[in-house]
């Protein structure tokens, strides 16, 4: 019991000085990408009306402080990017520049690259531009493997 404790204690002394520059925290900007934190659905396919828990159990991206998750069209994981970059664009856009993929060794592509490992966008798969069309909307422009816009996963 003492070591736990102990440990709750350790965790929470960084947050006793965090609580100190509240005031500093606020007056810092998050960074440019996170308006687009979080699920989303669609973009394969145009879509109607999200059905929450549909979209909560399936989304087709996931964006992350660190990271974005994107369905695999033959892989029943998510492939995930690690995000070197993220820009905002004068015109409101977002620019992602993703840690270089390298080929995976021993896979079934031989070495290669799997095909839809980025986005479909222009030339690079290191490359995702994401274009604001609502609070809730969001589009790839010139993205082939996502045509139509996402729709943010919201509870009702």
């Amino acid at each position: 019991m003492v070591r736990r404790w102990a440990t709750l204690l350790a965790l929470a002394m960084p947050l006793a000085g965090a609580v100190d520059e509240a005031g500093a925290q606020a007056n810092r900007p998050g960074p440019p990408h996170e308006w687009v934190f979080g699920s989303w659905t669609g973009g394969i396919f145009p879509i109607g009306e999200v059905d929450p828990a549909g979209c909560f159990a399936a989304p087709v991206v996931i964006f992350t402080r660190d990271l974005v998750m994107r369905v695999a069209a033959f892989d029943v994981a998510y492939h995930q990017r690690a995000i070197e970059t993220a820009a905002a664009l004068p015109d409101g856009a977002l620019e992602f520049r993703f840690v270089p993929a390298a080929p995976v060794a021993g896979r079934a592509l031989g070495g290669r690259l799997p095909p839809d490992i980025g986005f479909g966008c222009g030339g690079s798969p290191d490359l995702l531009r994401v274009q604001r069309r609502g609070p809730d909307e969001i589009a790839f422009p010139d993205c082939t493997d996502f045509p139509s816009p996402l729709k943010r996963c919201v509870a009702r």
